[in-house]
């Protein structure tokens, strides 16, 4: 039997969700970014809210940008500034939640210590499947 979403997997995705999700995995702090929240695991940043209030800047590598861009471009786009950076812009009104949890985590895995990712990749992984 399928499990009913909680209130907070259910309609749009918002910052409160992507928060949700980033707070679950090990070391991952929220803190100010270029005056909107932000989310770092272990001092690097690897997401934050963009200044309009509705999208995300999240990590990401050049390639799999690429794809995201040509697949969605309706939620995903990039301004001329993060052109040379490792990040991708997300409407977040636009995306599911199935589809930026995958990418959350992900961009975490980027920035963590690889002692953490490996700890996360042991055990923790229920964190998220909760």
């Amino acid at each position: 039997m399928k499990k009913k979403p909680s209130a907070s997997q259910a309609g749009p995705v918002t910052y409160d969700t992507v928060r949700e999700i980033a707070l679950a995995l090990p070391g991952v702090e929220e803190g100010p970014c270029y005056g909107t929240p932000g989310l770092r695991v272990r001092g690097k940043l690897f997401a934050r809210l963009w200044e309009d209030g509705e999208t995300l800047v999240l990590k990401v590598g050049f390639d799999a940008r690429e794809v995201l861009m040509a697949a969605q471009p309706e939620v995903f786009f990039l301004t001329d500034h993060y052109v040379g950076y490792p990040y991708v812009l997300v409407r977040l009104p636009r995306v599911e939640r199935e589809r930026i949890e995958p990418l959350i985590e992900e961009a975490w895995r980027l920035s963590a210590p690889k002692r953490l990712v490996a700890e996360q990749e042991a055990g923790g992984r229920g964190k998220l499947d909760t």
